[in-house]
């Protein structure tokens, strides 16, 4: 997966937008304001690339314990709910990344308030 393949991929779920809110170089992806996914253009670009996103905590640490060279605590991050993965280790395949993403994106959804649930499943 490329950084585009990776950017329309999170563009693609209900109400995602992306977003620079700390520097022009790290993309935030969201949902109802609320980030589920983020990652280092210049990580890309120098050809190791990693993303950061949201995990269940129980699952987080079972991801590192199976794969401790390319999924990490998250880098900046709370390290208890967000992992970082290194993509570019062989390990992390194109499936594993896309499952990877959608359960970052469904966590943030179950988080969200009723109203913005609501709000969500309405408008988008």
């Amino acid at each position: 997966m490329n950084l585009e393949d990776f950017r329309i991929f999170c563009l693609e779920k209900k109400a995602s937008e992306e977003d620079f809110p700390f520097t022009k170089d790290i993309l935030v992806f969201k949902v109802m304001g609320k980030m589920f996914a983020l990652t280092n253009i210049n990580s890309w670009e120098s050809g190791i690339p990693e993303v950061n996103l949201k995990c269940e905590p129980e699952k987080a640490e079972e991801l590192r314990a199976k794969y401790p060279e390319s999924i990490l605590p998250g880098y900046h991050m709370h390290k208890k709910h967000w992992n970082t993965i290194k993509i570019y280790h062989k390990d992390i395949t194109p499936s594993l990344l896309t499952t990877l993403i959608n359960h970052s994106y469904q966590l943030v959804i179950q988080k969200l308030t009723k109203k913005q649930q609501q709000q969500l499943n309405e408008h988008f």
